[in-house]
């Protein structure tokens, strides 16, 4: 099956669909970010205009809209201080997997934007997420070997893997 969507770029007409989405994912896979649900509930919509606008800082965020409007699926790449990273993954249920192809459409839009920083991509995944691991590894990922504490919940880490471009 592959579904029928686009990939895109958010702006700030967008903020409820940012909004709805990033709740979404963070119900979905709390140890996914670095934000709890019930901090995101609490935003105002200022604040969900702000991040739905393009940050003028190099970064990009791209999102998957199904044909029947539904957003269901993100990926953000942000300059890091040793290059690109890979941030604000997510796909919805029922449309992950290489068959659906949303995933991939949208790794491949944030590759694009990296391959003019570098030859390499960056991200960390928790070591307890082992769905987005497998998910990472399929496309091309490998472990450094580099851990954080991750913050949310620090005895759990966040393990660093990088794919070169």
């Amino acid at each position: 099956m592959t579904a029928a969507f686009l990939i895109r770029s958010p702006d700030e007409e967008d903020w409820r669909e940012v909004r709805d989405l990033r709740l979404e994912m963070l119900a979905d896979t709390p140890i996914a970010y670095l934000e709890t649900l019930a901090a995101a509930r609490k935003h105002d919509e200022a604040y969900w205009r702000r991040r739905a606008r393009p940050r003028g800082d190099g970064s990009i965020s791209v999102v998957a809209v199904h044909e029947d409007g539904r957003w269901i699926g993100t990926m953000a790449g942000v300059p890091g201080a040793t290059g690109p990273v890979l941030v604000g993954v997510y796909v919805a249920p029922g449309y992950r997997g290489r068959r659906a192809g949303v995933t991939d459409a949208l790794l491949g839009a944030v590759e694009d934007w990296a391959r003019r920083f570098s030859d390499v991509l960056r991200l960390e995944v928790n070591e307890l997420n082992t769905r987005a691991r497998a998910a990472y590894e399929a496309r091309g990922f490998v472990l450094t070997g580099a851990t954080s504490p991750y913050p949310l919940d620090p005895p759990s880490l966040e393990l660093e893997m990088i794919k070169r471009l």
